[in-house]
């Protein structure tokens, strides 16, 4: 799965913006010391774009379980998800995709007569 288009641009034309630092980190900090920012500094961007934008405030994390649901949810596979998440481990984004249990009920078949349960 790769990025979408525009958001491969977008990121291009943010890495040619940014200052150049010696991190591989992609978002960091502009302001001394220059560096990767810190996850509770992207859950707080989060949260204030919430704001902004009159939802509910979530972090970043509760979004990346949302992403990697709704991907699973629309037939992405676990290696896509885990490739878009950059988990280095397929058990990492089993725990990020949860399986649409309501959905998972209906095409679920009933457990056969006599069967050990």
């Amino acid at each position: 799965m790769s990025v979408p288009v525009d958001v491969g641009e977008a990121i291009v034309c943010y890495l040619r913006r940014r200052p150049r630092i010696e991190d591989r980190a992609l978002f960091v900090r502009v302001t001394a010391p220059a560096g990767a920012l810190h996850a509770r500094t992207v859950s707080a961007v989060v949260r204030e774009a919430c704001r902004r934008a009159g939802v509910p405030a979530v972090g970043s994390h509760a979004l990346r379980h949302t992403a990697a649901s709704e991907m699973l949810r629309h037939g992405a596979s676990l290696a896509e998800i885990g490739e878009v998440l950059r988990h280095r481990e397929p058990k990492t984004t089993a725990i990020y995709a949860k399986v649409d249990r309501k959905t998972l009920r209906r095409l679920a078949r009933p457990w056969p007569e006599g069967g050990a349960a």
